[in-house]
């Protein structure tokens, strides 16, 4: 079936079987191998990406339902001039990932959850609901969650203080 995934800002034209999922298609055909497969039941949130703005599970969906939605990997977090993005530097600054197995799928599910409300770093228990979509077996949550606070704590600044809404 021939769709047309908008990936990152840029249109991959595909011809796919409509029975393959969104994060194989993500990485055997458009070489994005940041979305990883984990559990390949939705539970892990390893292969989380943002369609339309929303987190979703690409080990669940497929790539035909994606069709002219706009899809966002963690490889398109970056800023346009390859700058790294506030949950990028903050991960990094906490020490929010050891293995780095889980990050792509935290880095997304954040990313989408910030976007929403970028008040979310103001309440702690939001932040833990977040954080207990995904599974990590390595940095024991908390400094996914500090990391979390903080990028949304640095946004926030670069706002001007404008923290938008809690939900």
């Amino acid at each position: 079936m021939k769709i047309t995934l908008n990936v990152n800002g840029d249109a991959h034209p595909l011809d796919v079987e409509p029975r393959r999922i969104l994060a194989d298609v993500l990485r055997e055909d458009c070489g994005l191998t940041g979305t990883h497969l984990g559990c390949e039941h939705g539970i892990c949130g390893a292969c989380t990406v943002l369609v339309d703005g929303q987190a979703v599970r690409s080990c669940l969906m497929f790539a035909v339902q994606c069709d002219g939605s706009s899809v966002r990997t963690v490889e398109g977090l970056a800023g346009p001039d390859g700058e790294p993005h506030p949950l990028q530097r903050a991960f990094s600054a906490e020490r929010a990932l050891q293995c780095g197995f889980c990050t792509p799928g935290f880095l997304m599910v954040a990313a989408g959850a910030l976007e929403d409300d970028p008040g979310l770093g103001d309440d702690p228990e939001a932040v833990a609901g977040l954080v207990g979509s995904n599974i990590c077996r390595c940095t024991g949550y908390e400094p996914i969650k500090r990391a979390i606070t903080r990028a949304a704590q640095e946004q926030a600044q670069a706002q001007g203080g404008n923290h938008g809404s809690h939900r």
